[in-house]
């Protein structure tokens, strides 16, 4: 099997860090406007309804799948140049006292390329979402 590739999910990748913060406050900060400004897009808001949608300023929509309170978020990510869409998700777990341990997990991508791309930009997002919490 190729690395980054599923039966199921086709081809997806995943980004995680532990952090030297509870769990309570890396979700209040990734779904504060300025935690999703980072991820999603400045002035969105994620809905915690399933089926409600969303737009960022680039033209990237999608709608909410699930939302889990101090948990996951779990949404449709498609950029308006891409011809599918992805399926992104958000989770967060306690890690221990004090700490918690933020992924970030896209599937459903179309191939390695995009694979490679996806992993770059959630790697970003990850730092600035950490530099966000300092």
């Amino acid at each position: 099997m190729t690395v980054g590739r599923t039966k199921d999910a086709g081809w997806q990748i995943g980004v995680s860090k532990t952090i030297n913060r509870s769990a309570e406050e890396v979700w209040d900060f990734i779904t504060s406007p300025a935690g999703v400004a980072i991820w999603l897009g400045e002035g969105v808001t994620v809905h915690p309804e399933p089926g409600v949608g969303y737009e960022t300023a680039d033209g990237t929509s999608g709608e909410t799948r699930s939302f889990r309170e101090l948990d996951r978020i779990r949404l449709t990510w498609q950029p308006s140049d891409w011809p599918h869409e992805t399926t992104l998700q958000l989770a967060v777990r306690a890690s221990g006292p004090g700490k918690a341990m933020l992924r970030i997990h896209q599937e459903r991508l179309a191939n390695a390329a995009e694979r490679e791309q996806q992993r770059r930009h959630w790697q970003a997002v990850l730092t600035e979402l950490i530099d966000g919490l300092a």
